[in-house]
C-alpha cells in the first residue's frame, strides 16, 4: 500500500466540497493560502462495502455524490440499517471511531454510484480545532443521535406490521424492493416480511409481485402505521 500524499484536490471538486460542506473553508485553509487540501478522493460503484465491522477507521469520508447505506449485523447474519448518508451529510460511525480512535462497529456500503473524499484522521483532528467545523460535525452528530434513538423506539417498542406499512408509504404507488431488502431496514427476517406483505395483499391493501409492490389501499396503509393490525 502506498503512502504517498495524495496530491491536492482539483478546483472543480474543492468548489464542489465547499458547497456542500462550507466549515471546510475555514478549517482546511486560511486566509493566505488558500490552496485545496490534499484529500484521497475516490469513486465507487453501487454496492460497494466502504467499511465493515471491525475495520479500522481510515478517515472522515465527505460525500460528493451518490449515498451510503450505513447498517449493523447481527452474529445471526440479521441487518439493521442505521442510516443514510448523501451529500453534505456526515457518517455518525466514522466521526465516532475518529474521536475516541476505534474500530467500526457498523457497516458502510454504497447504494448508488458514489463518489467522495477522505479526510484523514490527523487531517479530521486539524479540522476540529475550527469552531464552525466543530459546529457543524456536533450538530450533525446531534442529529444523528436523534434518528437512532427514533431508530431505537420503532425497534423497541413499535409493531412490525406498524413499521412494515410506515415504510411501504412514502415512495408512490409502487414500491420497488424484494423481501429481504424490507427485513433488512426493518431489522427482521425476510419470512416474517413476507408473511405479512401476503397478510396485507389478502386484505386488499396491496399487490404483490416480483421485486414490486404495489399500494392499492394507502388510507388503510397509514392506520396500520399509525396503530398497527388486530389479531
Amino acid at each position: 500500500m502506498t503512502t504517498a500524499t495524495p496530491p491536492p484536490l482539483p478546483l472543480p471538486e474543492w468548489q464542489t466540497l465547499l458547497e456542500l460542506y462550507p466549515s471546510l473553508s475555514h478549517a482546511l485553509t486560511t486566509p493566505a493560502d488558500t490552496t485545496p487540501p490534499a484529500l484521497p478522493v475516490m469513486s465507487a460503484p453501487a454496492g460497494t462495502v466502504l467499511f465493515r465491522e471491525t475495520e479500522a477507521c481510515q478517515g472522515f469520508p465527505l460525500v460528493l455524490e451518490g449515498e451510503v447505506r450505513v447498517s449493523r449485523t447481527s452474529t445471526q447474519g440479521r441487518e439493521l440499517e442505521l442510516y443514510r448518508v448523501v451529500p453534505g451529510e456526515m457518517c455518525l460511525v466514522s466521526s465516532a471511531c475518529l474521536f475516541v480512535g476505534q474500530a467500526f462497529t457498523a457497516r458502510g456500503v454504497t447504494t448508488l454510484p458514489t463518489r467522495l473524499a477522505l479526510m484523514p484522521a490527523p487531517v479530521f483532528r486539524q479540522a476540529m480545532g475550527s469552531e464552525l467545523f466543530r459546529d457543524f460535525v456536533l450538530g450533525l452528530f446531534a442529529a444523528r443521535m436523534a434518528d437512532l434513538t427514533g431508530l431505537i423506539e420503532a425497534v423497541a417498542f413499535q409493531r412490525l406490521d406498524s413499521r412494515l406499512a410506515a415504510t411501504l408509504l412514502g415512495h408512490g404507488s409502487q414500491v420497488r424492493a424484494t423481501h429481504q431488502t424490507l427485513a433488512d431496514e426493518l431489522g427482521t427476517v425476510r419470512e416474517i416480511v413476507t408473511r405479512l406483505l401476503h397478510r396485507f395483499e389478502r386484505s386488499g391493501w396491496v399487490e404483490l409481485s416480483r421485486e414490486c409492490i404495489t399500494i392499492r389501499d394507502s388510507v388503510a396503509l397509514r392506520q396500520v402505521a399509525a396503530h398497527g393490525t388486530r389479531g
